[in-house]
């Protein structure tokens, strides 16, 4: 998804940065979302000083920004969670756009909004390189096109990774489909970044579809119930760490992404845990990976033995088991983020992300030169039809679709 403004800034990646501005949102309204991080949402922020608080497994705990604070190798991770209305003919929402800055429409306006939209909300044509994106969509459908003359549509539960490497322009429309009944949308899309040897990768995506993505439930003594699915990373291990009574691999992740190298230690898992229900985090098996929990939904939870209430970002010791328990009467939802920190200068420019600021000034020269690749569609917010199906179409005309 596209970034708004193209605000060029270096990060030495040696350290978690926690300071983005929300990338796709006009820079008028990131003061607005920014309350999100303020103490009148009443979430505790604490830091905790392992070596000198008795080695807690809780870091940090801090409210959920906008977009959620990331920490390398990860960028940023976007939560898109819109509540649309029924579908119009052209597959937008039935409903007046009036009052709304169509192009440009972060509102939320009604629980919804139209993001760079005209007719169908999403994300027209827009560029990138230099990183990955992980886009897991949980409601509603994504269609996606690209320079490359590749389409998809994929939800319910899919995961696209694409990487963006030396250079992609796609589109990411979210077509609604039922005439009778809402059409909501859900997803998150987080920027893996790239080390510097695969920035020029060739770009591609990978389809993980829902059917095919490893779960595990575990079910405490209570009759609480823990769900897992396992996006990268491999989960348990042999002693059953994570009650899984075998270690669960995951989907494989493309060739050139950071999560490809063992040692990188990434995990993507999202999480669901019944009231009441209690479960350990399994310790990370990497040497120097960070790990970030993000407390989604729910109003309670009790994180090795801290009550923290959602929603909230936190950083977690990746060394060290985690105990967590719902303590709220509705279901509880998380997503967890780790990795081995790539360490290497980050310099962005809207959605290029390098190590150098000449990189920078090489990549808007390209763009502009090469349109990287140019598109090669006759709409820069194409949308596929109103029939369900998912499907990927990949450069050279391989077609896939989920398989029952």
């Amino acid at each position: 998804m596209p970034i708004v403004p193209y605000a060029l800034f270096t990060v030495a990646r040696k350290a978690p940065s926690l300071k983005h501005v929300r990338p796709d949102i006009p820079k008028n309204n990131a003061a607005a979302h920014s309350a999100a991080r303020s103490t009148e949402r009443n979430i505790e922020v604490s830091s905790n000083n392992s070596k000198e608080e008795g080695r807690s497994p809780v870091l940090q705990v801090s409210a959920l920004g906008f977009p959620w604070q990331t920490i390398d190798p990860f960028l940023f991770c976007v939560y898109h969670d819109d509540a649309y209305p029924k579908a119009n003919a052209q597959m937008g929402p039935e409903a007046p756009l009036a009052g709304r800055q169509i192009g440009q429409d972060f509102s939320r306006t009604d629980g919804w909004s139209m993001y760079h939209g005209e007719t169908v909300p999403g994300f027209p044509s827009h560029p990138h390189r230099g990183f990955e994106t992980v886009t897991i969509v949980r409601k509603g459908l994504v269609d996606h096109s690209d320079s490359l003359g590749a389409t998809a549509r994929f939800g319910g539960g899919d995961v696209q990774w694409l990487t963006a490497g030396k250079g992609i322009v796609h589109s990411e429309m979210f077509p609604l489909l039922d005439a009778n009944a809402p059409n909501p949308l859900e997803l998150f899309q987080i920027w893996l970044n790239l080390p510097a040897r695969s920035k020029m990768a060739d770009p591609h995506f990978t389809m993980f579809w829902s059917e095919a993505i490893p779960r595990f439930a575990s079910d405490d003594a209570s009759g609480g119930r823990t769900e897992v699915a396992v996006i990268a990373g491999r989960f348990g291990d042999s002693a059953g760490n994570g009650n899984a009574s075998a270690p669960i691999a995951p989907l494989a992740p493309p060739p050139d992404s950071w999560a490809a190298q063992a040692d990188a230690d990434v995990a993507i898992w999202t999480l669901k845990m019944t009231p009441g229900a209690r479960w350990t985090l399994p310790a990370a098996t990497g040497e120097g990976t960070r790990r970030m929990l993000y407390f989604f939904k729910g109003a309670v939870a009790h994180v090795a033995g801290q009550r923290i209430e959602g929603p909230a970002a936190i950083e977690l010791r990746a060394d060290a088991a985690v105990d967590l328990v719902n303590g709220n009467e509705e279901a509880s939802e998380f997503l967890l983020l780790q990795g081995r920190p790539i360490a290497e200068p980050v310099v962005q420019y809207g959605p290029f992300v390098m190590n150098t600021q000449a990189e920078i000034s090489q990549t808007l020269a390209d763009y502009r030169r090469t349109q990287f690749g140019g598109w090669p569609w006759s709409d820069p917010a194409p949308v596929h039809g109103r029939d369900a199906a998912r499907f990927a179409r990949h450069p050279g005309g391989r077609e896939e679709k989920p398989k029952p």
